[in-house]
């Protein structure tokens, strides 16, 4: 199939893309490649990909030295270049991961979040309309969760109050979605992912920020005083959500569907930090914080719609996953590692 991935620089957009290329997929990737964080490894993974760095910001497609992909820097607020895309490649499914990124930072930076996480979105949908795309599966978040005390979380729960801006938007995402299966029956997914983690991960998520610190013999920060739960689920359970999810297309009255995708089991914070500490073989000091504006003390994923639709339980460990994550950091793969 001609696949379209959105965010195909990012974390999980670069492991989507590798493991569909692996299946025999011609991809389009693109991504604005924006300075959210250090861009090398973005520039990085698309090298992983064949793709060499643009020398300019033209939204031109440039093909892999390696796979059946192309790449071209572009922002998706730009509707005319598009809309051009779409008229010219004709995509059977489209995985729409491009966001900009980061509960903290959305409150430093709203307007980012409006223009690409909602204008954006709107942007895409109407391109997809237009030329009328099989299948649509969109980034959601844990975060659209918000304050909700009622745990695990399950897609049927009341999501009614975001605690940040970025949540605010991504369940934006989910009615603009409903919208537009309701009036012009473009099958929409939605994808609910939970702290997703693993090499080439972003580096303004605990992971990175830790591992980094724990080396340098710096002190970590740790909100809320370590009273935290977070459902850690591994980069390689992401990504077999998703392409199993992709021929699963929503059909009805209004055909769209909302899907967690998370590990389905929660960890202490501590535990994570523990974890992380024995596969760097160092230990680390914590500065102990309160609770940060637009977090939240726990996220757990139900995940009995995932394995109703898809048979499908996410099942890497924290110990194994972190060990692979930290392999990777203290490797020549890592571009950031000094």
């Amino acid at each position: 199939m001609k696949i379209l991935i959105t965010g195909a620089a990012g974390f999980i957009g670069y492991h989507l893309c590798r493991r569909l290329l692996d299946e025999g997929h011609q991809i389009t990737g693109i991504d604005s490649l924006n300075d959210y964080y250090d861009v090398r490894l973005k520039l990085a993974r698309l090298a992983e990909l064949g793709i060499d760095a643009p020398t300019d910001d033209t939204p031109q497609l440039r093909s892999s030295r390696t796979a059946p992909m192309r790449f071209a820097q572009m922002h998706i607020e730009d509707v005319a270049v598009l809309e051009g895309l779409f008229a010219a490649e004709r995509f059977d499914r489209v995985i729409h991961l491009a966001a900009q990124a980061g509960v903290r930072y959305s409150l430093e930076n709203p307007i980012a979040y409006a223009s690409s996480n909602v204008l954006g979105f709107v942007n895409l949908l109407e391109c997809c309309r237009k030329q009328g795309v099989g299948h649509v599966l969109y980034a959601s978040s844990s975060s659209v969760y918000g304050g909700n005390t009622k745990v695990p979380f399950a897609e049927s729960d009341p999501v009614n109050h975001p605690v940040s801006l970025y949540a605010a938007t991504k369940r934006s995402d989910e009615l603009i979605a409903e919208v537009y299966a309701r009036l012009y029956a473009l099958p929409l997914t939605g994808l609910r992912f939970f702290t997703v983690y693993g090499p080439w991960g972003r580096p303004d998520m605990a992971p990175m920020l830790f591992t980094r610190s724990i080396l340098a013999g710096k002190p970590i920060r740790v909100f809320n005083h370590g009273d935290m739960r977070r459902d850690f689920t591994y980069i390689d359970d992401i990504v077999e959500g998703v392409v199993r999810l992709l021929d699963q297309v929503p059909s009805g009255a209004i055909p769209t569907e909302l899907f967690n995708i998370g590990h389905g089991s929660p960890m202490e914070l501590m535990e994570f930090i523990h974890t992380l500490e024995r596969a760097l073989g160092r230990t680390a000091q914590l500065d102990l914080q309160p609770m940060q504006p637009g977090d939240v003390p726990c996220t757990w994923a139900d995940t009995t719609h995932l394995q109703e639709r898809i048979h499908f339980q996410p099942r890497v460990t924290l110990a194994e996953g972190i060990g692979r994550f930290a392999a990777w950091y203290l490797s020549d793969k890592n571009p950031l590692k000094n």
